[in-house]
């Protein structure tokens, strides 16, 4: 057990919103240049179960952005994390989940039991003085909630701006506004927004947004707020010198940098290799297929045969995978896309998969597996056909439906769940040792 001392300050907001859509990564992004430019040292963190988002946030603010999660993680992990980042950043930024009520744990939980001050981006689009009402009722809703001040996004001109600011209630700050305006939007795809290198102008979207909140509410500081010490748990190398093999590329990208560093917390040495161009694994004892978009790249995948080889014969030596939704995908028979395309595959799990347009599993995910318990999500478009029988199911604290199964083939475990390494290292070292 590791015991850090003294009390920390930094300036903190967590950036939310009425609901999805209102374009939260969008303002989280541009106040994260916006300091950035200023020359100050910004952290970013992101609330819930997300790839992508993070993947636009890290490029705003030049570092890697990691999952904040009460469920995920844990009160007492988070309360590490932003003593950590305290420490080291001149402002904290923390992009919530869904809108700011939504969910157990919400937004809001991490707001109060950490005293975070909210700030709320409320698309103002078609909207004039009920702005400001909606902005009082998020404000008042849960007493004791640090809320801060709103901003408007999409609006339609300065002046449109100017009227949100003041029909607003004196005790709410004006963050400012982001224009209508295609040039600041984020496309997205089916899993949510497009990621961070597919977009080829993202550097001057953000930098056009964040010329935009300068211009209309200023460059300065919230408050500093304290942030408490947290004992933690040393992690047990229990992977020392294992050689761990992790699919990396535009088609297997959904990787959380805490998972990695999990792992050599764990003593993993981590060997990076893609299924979309290499011909051969490197020399490793275990393999993390992680998630990602394998049915935008079923031609690339189903031609490397060398590739697929390799991965059957690393399963047939014995020696562990862990495929997680993409990488389950990956490992199947076939895999048909939206457009009725599709591909053979590895084989290796007796499985077929199919894209569709709506979304077939959502939500937080417990698991029991091999006497331990995992954490972790699940988000997916696709449905598989499978004979298996899972040896285990994962259980959502929502009460949402979603009860992933989990496959086993000798040392290859397969599912949708995307696991949150750092929720229970030995348990993942279980599932990698050789």
């Amino acid at each position: 057990m590791s015991t850090a001392s003294a009390t920390r300050h930094c300036p903190a907001l967590l950036i939310s919103a009425p609901a999805s859509g209102q374009g939260k990564t969008t303002v989280t992004a541009a106040l994260a240049r916006l300091h950035r430019d200023q020359g100050r040292r910004v952290r970013v963190f992101k609330t819930g179960p997300d790839f992508l988002d993070p993947m636009i946030l890290s490029q705003a603010a030049g570092c890697d952005v990691e999952q904040l999660d009460l469920f995920m993680g844990s009160p007492q992990l988070c309360k590490q994390q932003l003593w950590q980042a305290a420490g080291d950043a001149d402002l904290i930024l923390i992009e919530g989940v869904m809108g700011l009520f939504d969910g157990n744990p919400s937004s809001a939980d991490l707001a109060e039991l950490f005293g975070i001050p909210v700030l709320a981006v409320i698309d103002a689009g078609g909207m004039a003085q009920t702005f400001a009402a909606l902005a009082h009722g998020l404000a008042s809703f849960r007493p004791g909630l640090p809320f801060s001040g709103v901003l408007g996004n999409r609006v339609g001109s300065v002046g449109h701006g100017q009227m949100l600011a003041e029909a607003l209630p004196a005790h709410l700050h004006w963050y400012g506004a982001l224009p209508r305006d295609e040039a600041v939007s984020l496309p997205s795809r089916h899993l949510g927004l497009v990621q961070g290198d597919e977009i080829d102008d993202l550097e001057q979207r953000i930098d056009t947004a964040a010329r935009a909140l300068a211009q209309s509410a200023g460059t300065e500081l919230p408050s500093a707020i304290a942030f408490e010490p947290q004992e933690v748990e040393a992690i047990t190398p229990l992977l020392q010198g294992v050689r761990i093999g992790i699919a990396r590329d535009a088609g297997f990208s959904f990787i959380y940098p805490a998972n990695l560093r999990t792992l050599e917390q764990l003593g993993a040495q981590l060997l990076f290799f893609s299924p979309l161009e290499d011909a051969h694994l490197p020399a490793v004892d275990a393999l993390w297929l992680p998630g990602g978009y394998p049915e935008l790249h079923l031609e690339a995948l189903a031609a490397n045969t060398a590739l697929m080889a390799a991965i059957k014969a690393h399963h047939q030596a014995g020696k562990p995978i862990l495929a997680e939704c993409g990488g389950m995908l990956w490992l199947g028979e076939e895999l048909t896309a939206l457009d009725g395309a599709s591909a053979r595959l590895c084989g290796l799990l007796p499985a077929k998969a199919q894209m569709q347009q709506r979304f077939a599993a959502l939500g937080l995910q417990r698991l029991q597996l091999d006497g331990e318990v995992l954490r972790g999500h699940t988000f997916h478009h696709s449905v598989t056909e499978t004979a298996l029988e899972p040896i285990a199911r994962g259980e959502c604290p929502n009460g949402r439906r979603a009860a992933e199964p989990v496959y086993r083939l000798k040392r290859l475990t397969a599912s949708y769940i995307h696991l949150y390494f750092p929720s229970n290292p030995a348990a993942v070292a279980q599932l990698f040792r050789p």
